[in-house]
């Protein structure tokens, strides 16, 4: 169970990981620096694959294969087959902040959540796949980690501030979510609980941050399994791989590496006997 080093881009806050399938490479991104990165297992080979004058706070996979890029002031891209097009502008609230983590869900809406500023706290959003953008959770200190049960009728969310994991019910016909009640609250000394994803046992695996390590719990909440890592800030983690059995952890902190570790920043691989996960949903935003 240790973690490999895969790729070294010396990431401020290396984020967001995403395998697609049609490509069989993982995504990731350096959030602040406006950075995209690619890995291909295969070969071996990882690059740089675009840098936008801002922020890039998460992505989802599209339909079609296209990146649907959640950025700075609310605005929402697409970048496919190397251009780059608007789908929201901006949105005028969030002027002052970005968009952090999001999810697709199984219908294709994505769940988006935002920072807190000082004069704003930060917001969950669902944009619908008409483009409809509603406010779902509000009063939120850092948007962060979200994923699905197996059975598709609850929802998890992070909140990083205050050190809980949430569960919602959900309605995979109108994505309402309802019914928000703790799932798991961490320990102050062991970081702050960043992003996340559901293994395909319905297990939560959390990154934290300021925690050097990745937890893994039961549907039920229980703590099954701890990773330490040589970095502080553990970030997130996807499951990826033609059968699903590695994960891809992202990691920060590579502006501060006498602080953080050597290789902080970076992007790991990790693989544990009997574990695996499954597609992430693809947003089908029109």
């Amino acid at each position: 169970m240790q973690p490999e080093m895969i790729a070294d881009y010396a990431c401020n806050t290396g984020e967001g990981p995403l395998w697609h399938p049609d490509e069989k490479r993982v995504y990731w991104v350096d959030i602040p620096a406006g950075r995209l990165f690619r890995y291909d297992p295969s070969t071996g080979k990882h690059e740089q694959c675009l840098e936008l004058p801002e922020a890039i706070g998460g992505f989802t996979l599209q339909e079609d294969g296209a990146l649907l890029l959640f950025m700075a002031r609310g605005a929402i891209k697409l970048w496919k087959d190397g251009k780059l097009s608007t789908i929201v502008e901006e949105i005028a609230a969030e002027r002052e902040t970005r968009f952090n983590d999001v999810i697709a869900d199984p219908a294709g809406r994505v769940f988006c959540g935002t920072m807190s500023s000082k004069n704003r706290p930060g917001r969950l959003y669902r944009l619908d796949t008409d483009r409809t953008l509603t406010e779902v959770v509000t009063n939120v200190g850092t948007s962060n980690g979200l994923g699905f049960t197996p059975d598709r009728t609850r929802m998890y969310y992070t909140d990083t501030p205050t050190h809980t994991i949430s569960i919602f019910d959900y309605d995979l016909v109108t994505g309402a979510i309802s019914n928000r009640r703790p799932f798991v609250t961490s320990p102050r000394d062991e970081g702050g609980p960043d992003g996340m994803t559901v293994d395909a046992d319905g297990c939560v695996w959390s990154a934290r941050w300021d925690g050097s390590r990745l937890v893994r719990f039961s549907p039920e909440g229980k703590l099954l399994l701890t990773v330490m890592f040589p970095v502080k800030k553990v970030s997130s983690v996807i499951f990826g791989g033609p059968t699903y059995e590695d994960m891809y952890i992202t990691t920060a902190g590579g502006h501060l590496k006498e602080k953080d570790g050597a290789q902080a920043g970076a992007l790991f691989r990790l693989r544990i006997p009997g574990v695996r996960g499954v597609p992430e949903f693809r947003s089908m935003i029109r």
